[in-house]
This record gives structure tokens, sequence and C-alpha cells, in this order.
């Protein structure tokens, strides 16, 4: 076996390709079916009161265009007065994504948790520590969202959202605690993607498959399976931004390389849930446009207020080569074990972002990439795995500060 340990880094980059296309993919099939279907309910509308359509028990219609064809769905009060033969369930898109998602969270960060779920600097702790908190993260999020759901408080929209913000950033301030700031973003859409898959597996089906049996067992289906079907489908249209958002962040180490970084989050995420509002309004023919202009401006407080301070006047070196030996030094020490053309760090097969920092030539060409990763944000090292030191950090500031010689 020691033979093909060799493979085990490369067999893992494979898993970690595939397993993300697939989680992808599915993700797209689940969320344009639920952005699909929001739109309908929005869009669809009544039909006169004494048509045939509304003696059938048909809510509403709408005709569409698509691919050369007209379409003519509707939607029913409760059922139809028969069932069809043929009936589409979507379940298979929201299990599949999240599947693939857990199987990406545990190649990802379980199997290297040194690096990607733990910063020192944050709380030094085991691997097991980490992934115990990933998983208690998961089950927290999920038990705690449905029985908000179930109380009281679900039943008054508003201040449920309210509340069920609070909770979600009151884990965000906590995971950031705990664990690396990538990590800790990528736990919380991993937390709301529990949330959503659970009302899918949870509440939605088993509320559609009562209200089948109740057709083929003769019998009036229950309307209250629907409405809360409905209500967990609603939560799950305004939990997709911010999910979506998330999925992206880790190449945006200036959102969660920050002290404030829970709160950065937040921000981004209450614009996210603006965004969706404007336009679940806009498809039921309401053009709100101070949702969108909010959303704008939440965005560019959150821009503004995490921009990088301009680096203060510093005198160019006597001796820039000099200089940039000791720089080169550093890199070579800190950097280059993995961003160099045969990595020798564990677990890293190929240079990161394919960037080469193996040669002066090489380190001048990226010098604003490590100026940012590296001095900035304090993103690379990963996890700072090879322990720069922030005066080390100081001198490549000092460098690309005074021209990059």
């Amino acid at each position: 076996m020691e033979a093909f340990a060799y493979l085990i880094p490369y067999t893992q980059e494979w898993l970690n390709l595939i397993v993300r296309w697939l989680h992808v993919t599915t993700g797209i099939a689940w969320i344009g079916a639920s952005f699909y279907f929001a739109w309908l309910d929005n869009a669809i509308r009544p039909p006169p009161p004494a048509s045939d359509l509304a003696k059938k028990g048909v809510a509403g219609e709408l005709w569409a265009v698509h691919g050369g064809g007209f379409y003519n769905p509707q939607k029913y009060l409760v059922a139809p007065a028969e069932l069809p033969k043929e009936l589409h369930w979507f379940k298979w898109e929201a299990y599949s994504t999240w599947l693939s998602g857990f199987a990406l969270l545990i190649i990802v960060y379980y199997f290297d948790a040194r690096a990607m779920l733990i910063d020192t600097s944050v709380a030094d702790i085991s691997s097991w520590q980490a992934i115990c908190i990933s998983l208690g993260a998961l089950a927290f999020g999920w038990v705690g969202y449905d029985l908000l759901c179930r109380s009281r408080l679900g039943e008054h929209d508003l201040w449920f959202g309210l509340v069920m913000f609070a909770l979600i950033v009151a884990v965000a301030y906590a995971l950031t605690k705990t664990l690396s700031g990538r990590a800790a973003y990528i736990h919380i859409g991993a937390m709301m993607g529990t949330m959503m898959a659970g009302n899918v597996l949870m509440l939605i089906i088993p509320g559609q498959r009562k209200m089948v049996n109740a057709m083929m067992a003769g019998q009036l289906p229950n309307p209250v399976h629907g409405q809360i079907a409905k209500q967990r489908s609603v939560h799950n249209n305004y939990f997709t931004l911010p999910v979506l958002f998330i999925m992206i962040s880790n190449h945006y180490a200036m959102t969660y390389r920050q002290e404030w970084a829970w709160l950065v989050l937040a921000v981004i995420m209450a614009a996210g849930v603006f965004i969706r509002h404007f336009f679940n309004l806009r498809q039921r023919g309401r053009v709100v446009w101070r949702y969108l202009i909010i959303s704008a401006c939440l965005l560019l407080a959150v821009a503004v207020a995490i921009a990088p301070a301009p680096p203060g006047a510093r005198a160019a070196a006597a001796d820039p080569i000099a200089q940039f030996a000791k720089v080169q030094a550093i890199i070579t020490r800190r950097c280059v074990v993995c961003h160099a053309a045969h990595p020798t760090q564990a677990g890293i097969t190929a240079a990161p972002g394919g960037i080469l920092l193996d040669s002066a030539a090489r380190i001048r060409q990226h010098a604003a990439q490590i100026y940012k990763q590296a001095v900035q944000l304090k993103a690379m090292p990963l996890g700072n795995l090879t322990n720069m030191a922030d005066a080390e950090r100081g001198q490549i500031g000092a460098w690309f500060e005074t021209g990059a010689k």
C-alpha cells in the first residue's frame, strides 16, 4: 500500500472535481426548479369566478411560450377531481444536491481538516473537534429552524424571518470564533442547505404523499399539508441567494478574512434576501425598487467598510537586490511547498490556481496577488500551515509598496 500512497492526494483531487461538478449540476437543477415554481406561483392569475376552470377548483393559470411551443400550466386550490396517471415529483434534485454537498464537505474539509477547517490563530483545536463542530452546526441549524417553524412564531412571517436571520448570524459569529473564516462561511451555507433539503425530505414530499394517498383512497386531501409545504417552499426561496453567495465565497478571501467576517456575511445575506424579495414582488406585478436600492447600499457599505487601508509611505530600499533576496527566501520557505511545478506539501498535487512562485520572474509576475493574499488578507499560506510570521508579511509588504523591484 505504501507504494501507492503518492496517489492518495491525486485521487482526492479527482474526487473533489467530480463531486463538485455533480454538486453544481444538481444544484442548478434544484434551484432552477425552485425559481421556476416561485415564478409560476407569483405569475398565475385566478380564472373568472363562474368559469369552468374555477368550478374545477383551479386557483390560477397562465399561458407561456418557450422553445417554439405554448404552455398552459394550472394550479389547483387543493387537488384535481381525479388523480392523473403520471405525476412528476420534484425531490431528487434536492436530495442529490445535499448528498453531493455533504460528500464535498468531507472531501475538502474533513480529509484535510488542519488546513481547511482550522485556523490556529482563531482557535487551536484538533481535527476531530473541528469536525464535531461542523456536524453539530448542521444538526443544530435544522433542529432549531424546524422547531421555530412549528412554534407560534412560525405563523408570523416577518417576525419568524427576523428571528431566523438573527439565529443564523449568531451561529456565524460562533463559527468564526472556532473555525477558519473560509470554513465558517461554507458551514453557514451547508447549514442553510440542510434546512432547505430537510424541508423537502421531512415536510414537502411527505405532505404531498399524504394528499396523493388521500385521493387514491377516494378522500378529499387535507389542505393543511399543502399550506405547510408552501410555507417551507417560500423559506427555501429566500434562502437561495445567500446560499449561492456562500458557495462562491471561498474565492473571495476579502469577505471571510476579516475581524468582522460574521457581520460581513450577515450584511451580504440580507442583501440577497432583499434582491429575492424584489423579484418575488415583480413577478406578482409589483415593481418596488427600494428593495434593490437597499441591496445595492448594503453591498456598497460592505465594500467600503472592508476596503484595505492605504499603505503608509515607505522609503525605497537602499539595496533593492538585497530586499528582493529576503522576500524570495520567505516565499521559498512559506509558499513554494504548494506553488511549484512539483508541490511538496502533503495533499497538494498541483499549484493552487496554477500560480507558480518557484523563480524570481514568477514572483515578480504575481507580486500583486502575493501582496493581497499574504499581506492584506493573510489568507495565504492556507491555514498558515507553513507558519508565515507577521514580520515576514511585513517584509513582503514593504517590498511591494516600494515598487516590487
